[in-house]
């Protein structure tokens, strides 16, 4: 399976995210990460319903969204999810994942439970037949910049694990925090297919975009 980018939003320049988006549609890029945060389930706010229903009318990428947000089984409406997205959850924030899992599919949604560094994987045993892929954050989630906490390099080998040994390899593995390109090359080995690319790895101050694109398009293929 070839490794996608979904680079995250939250880190290009608001001013520039047309000419950026231009740029993605060229490179071929997958999805775009949208994340989305409430003040109260991480101690950010980031990208509001208006932001990423506008920023569909730019660009025909299909939208990465994460939800780092409580309850937001009463809040899907509020995205106008559309076809062919992944929406991502944590399982702290919800009571009935099973029952997101399914509004989000019946929306023609991919859903994506969302792990912690300290949610630990057998959350997924009961929840595998629902899902469509599983998100590693790789740091603690709110902010961009942070170190990768360094067990997650296993963390991630062991759910590849799980996943074949269970039989649902084809469930993906999407990776975001610090995604550099020493990091990405650890994680693509481990078995990662998605990456949530940020500043440690594309939006690189004075670095020309599409050049961090090629370069990181080499770390994970």
């Amino acid at each position: 399976m070839t490794g996608k980018i979904s680079p995250s939003l939250m880190c290009a320049p608001l001013h520039e995210l047309v000419f950026y988006l231009q740029i993605f549609e060229e490179a071929g890029i997958e999805y775009l990460h949208m994340d989305v945060m409430d003040g109260h389930f991480v101690s950010n706010f980031m990208l509001g319903t208006d932001f990423i229903k506008q920023v569909r009318k730019l660009t025909s990428i299909p939208l990465d969204i994460h939800l780092m947000i409580d309850k937001p089984d009463n809040k899907l409406d509020w995205f106008d999810i559309q076809p062919g997205e992944y929406v991502s959850f944590h399982i702290e924030a919800t009571d009935h994942a099973q029952r997101l899992c399914s509004s989000i599919r019946e929306k023609g949604a991919k859903p994506m439970l969302a792990l912690n560094p300290s949610t630990p994987l057998c959350v997924l045993e009961d929840l595998l037949p629902d899902l469509d892929a599983v998100l590693i954050m790789t740091v603690n989630p709110g902010f961009a910049g942070q170190k990768l906490v360094p067990q997650m390099i296993d963390k991630i080998a062991r759910l590849k694990k799980m996943l074949d040994s269970s039989g649902y390899n084809h469930v993906e593995i999407e990776v975001d925090g610090n995604t550099s390109l020493e990091n990405a090359k650890k994680m693509r080995n481990a078995g990662a297919d998605i990456f949530v690319a940020g500043t440690a790895g594309l939006f690189i101050a004075e670095r020309d975009i599409r050049q961090c694109i090629t370069e990181f398009r080499c770390c994970i293929n």
